[in-house]
């Protein structure tokens, strides 16, 4: 029982899925706080319909945007935008994009921003444009750097931007300083929408300086596409709801200023799982619900001291340790009508179903019996007492055990009679199986030397048609040769 709930236990420890849609259930239920740090600006429907398609701009509206953003006193700026090629106005823009504090959206495949048309001979700064996509389609992690794979270890847009406002948690990791950035995969922070307040800046608010200047002062501001049916608008995050993908960069780097969140490793989540599955089955009744319990509640408190706990896996373990308590009470119930409870062996009824089950196939496979009686054994109860009967008739069954075939099965069929089913055999064979099993039984003599073993067989045949002529054909033998026995002694 503890081997099988250790294995188990092990086997859901490794289903991480379970606990992931736990936590996207806490972090849904316990939504953070807005960072007021982070502001996206968002080009919006009505920016476009002002302005045209993006891919037909003038950048110099980029820069009159990031003037606008320098007045008002940013800390810092991401341009979540992918310039493709060069356009009219790079000029004006190119200059802007190289100032500190600018960080501009790059792709995997050009991580430098070479092919950057505003920022050609500028050396801005970049970082990846790249959003953790789960195989269900939702965004709920982020990494503050990536490796190519050219080996290349490059920060994120998130990361670059946390850098330039100097308040990322590790401001010098770089490629070129020798700290490495953190691969690692971290929660995003999921964000209530405001019902009462939009969502975004309009970035033609921004462009025509009609945004109030408190709103920015030394704030973090991504822009981004904001239009509905624009590329990008349609990322989903833990709720299930499709939002930019600037939103999403926002919590990202909300979720990077934050404290980050302490996730249990896999050994210790296969320790807890193992303890919560073994504990269920040792302490039995129904602590296994309060360990399950007691694992999905403490899950609430953990996350918000920021630590993910494997609630869900833990209290699967717990069940699974309950559920096999369960199956061994259900097992036993099962059987206790057909075991006998002093020597472990088949009872009469689990006898009858087990040549019942058998004899529709006796013309193919003959159906051997053996019958063993102890005479005597009244005495000894009589005068020994029942302890020494039982002690008897348990050595008896374990003489049989012993020394029967691997296919063969021992019954108890009566207060002193046990009966073998003997399997593919034939009346030779039995014949010979027989004597071996009486001589194994002379050295059963009872305490005082007053008991005898005495057996008997049949098989089936042509002239056997029941399985009670089969018993008593077996039984006829065995009085024969118990008078046998008796006369011999």
């Amino acid at each position: 029982m503890l081997a099988a709930a250790t294995l188990l236990a092990l086997l859901f420890s490794l289903l991480t899925p379970l606990n992931q849609a736990l936590w996207d259930a806490l972090n849904r239920s316990l939504p953070a706080a807005p960072d007021p740090r982070v502001v996206v600006v968002g080009i919006d429907d009505e920016t476009l319909r002002d302005y045209g398609r993006l891919d037909t701009w003038d950048r110099s509206l980029y820069a009159r945007a990031l003037r606008t953003l320098d007045q008002a006193g940013a800390r810092a700026v991401a341009l979540d935008i992918l310039f493709q090629g060069r356009a009219s106005g790079d000029e004006a823009l190119g200059p802007l994009l190289s100032r500190k504090g600018v960080i501009l959206a790059s792709t995997p495949g050009d991580p430098q921003g070479v092919g950057l048309g505003p920022r050609t001979g500028r050396g801005a700064v970049t970082g990846l444009s790249v959003l953790n996509i789960d195989p269900d389609g939702v965004v709920r992690r982020f990494q503050r750097g990536y490796r190519l794979p050219d080996g290349q270890l490059v920060p994120s847009l998130a990361e670059q931007l946390a850098r330039a406002a100097g308040v990322s948690a590790q401001p010098q990791a770089t490629q070129s300083s020798g700290t490495p950035l953190s691969t690692t995969p971290q929660t995003i922070r999921y964000v209530q929408p405001d019902q009462g307040a939009l969502p975004a800046l309009s970035f033609r608010d921004l462009v025509n300086g009609t945004v109030r200047y408190s709103q920015l002062q030394d704030k973090l501001v991504v822009i981004g596409l904001t239009a509905a049916g624009s590329q990008g608008s349609g990322y989903l995050d833990v709720s299930r709801v499709a939002v930019p993908g600037v939103i999403l960069q926002a919590r990202t780097v909300s979720s990077l200023l934050a404290e980050p969140f302490v996730r249990f490793g896999l050994w210790w989540t296969l320790l807890l799982g193992v303890l919560a599955a073994v504990s269920a089955v040792l302490l039995r009744g129904f602590w296994g619900f309060v360990i399950a319990a007691l694992a999905v509640g403490l899950s609430l408190p953990l996350w918000l001291a920021d630590v993910q706990f494997p609630g869900a896996t833990v209290s699967l373990c717990a069940m699974t340790g309950l559920l096999l308590v369960a199956a061994e009470r259900w097992w036993q119930l099962r059987h206790l009508g057909t075991v006998d409870p002093l020597t472990g062996l088949g009872n009469r009824l689990a006898f009858t179903r087990a040549v019942e089950h058998r004899w529709a196939g006796r013309n193919e496979r003959p159906i051997g019996l053996l019958l063993v009686d102890l005479a005597g054994f009244r005495n000894v109860n009589d005068r020994l007492g029942i302890q020494a009967g039982d002690a008897l008739l348990q050595h008896l069954a374990g003489t049989l055990k012993g020394n029967k075939r691997r296919a063969d099965v021992v019954f108890r069929w009566g207060a002193d009679e046990f009966v073998l089913l003997v399997d593919g055999s034939d009346p030779q064979e039995l014949a010979r199986f027989a004597a071996r099993m009486q001589a194994a039984l002379a050295e059963i003599s009872g305490p005082d030397g007053s008991v005898r073993a005495s057996t008997g067989h049949s098989m089936t045949g042509p002239d056997i048609h029941t399985p009670t002529e089969l018993i008593e054909r077996a039984s006829r033998m065995r009085y024969r040769n118990k008078y046998q026995g008796e006369t011999a002694g």
